[in-house]
């Protein structure tokens, strides 16, 4: 049985479901930096879009009844990859002594301008 989670404050997106849970994982559908009170930050800094991407992966991830200790895996796609060390550093913040397996994807462009985006699987 698959269940379907929506986090309350979740931006809206195309035909896909946030996050679905199925024996006993999380899957969490690609989150980009989509700030759920002042919408798209494709124009901010790296930085901020970083933080923000992964914020909403938290969200989501909370709202599965999941936690960031929980996450097993986790792909990050990143517009240049000199943005490497930086998303580093602030997914390191987030997480702190968590250390799930990851991937992180160097993409020539996404949607909207966006910089990064980072999907997920967790332990239910």
């Amino acid at each position: 049985m698959m269940n379907i989670e929506v986090p309350e404050n979740a931006p809206p997106g195309g035909h896909y479901s946030h996050a679905t849970s199925a024996g006993g994982l999380v899957f969490i559908s690609g989150q980009l930096p989509i700030h759920p009170i002042d919408g798209r930050l494709n124009q901010a800094s790296f930085a901020a879009q970083a933080g923000c991407a992964i914020d909403n992966l938290l969200a989501v991830l909370k709202a599965a009844g999941s936690a960031p200790e929980r996450l097993l895996k986790v792909n990050v796609y990143v517009v240049g990859i000199e943005h490497w060390p930086e998303f580093d550093a602030i997914y390191a913040q987030r997480l702190g002594k968590h250390r799930p397996a990851r991937a992180v994807i160097p993409v020539p462009e996404l949607h909207h301008g966006f910089l990064v985006e980072i999907d997920g699987i967790a332990a239910a």
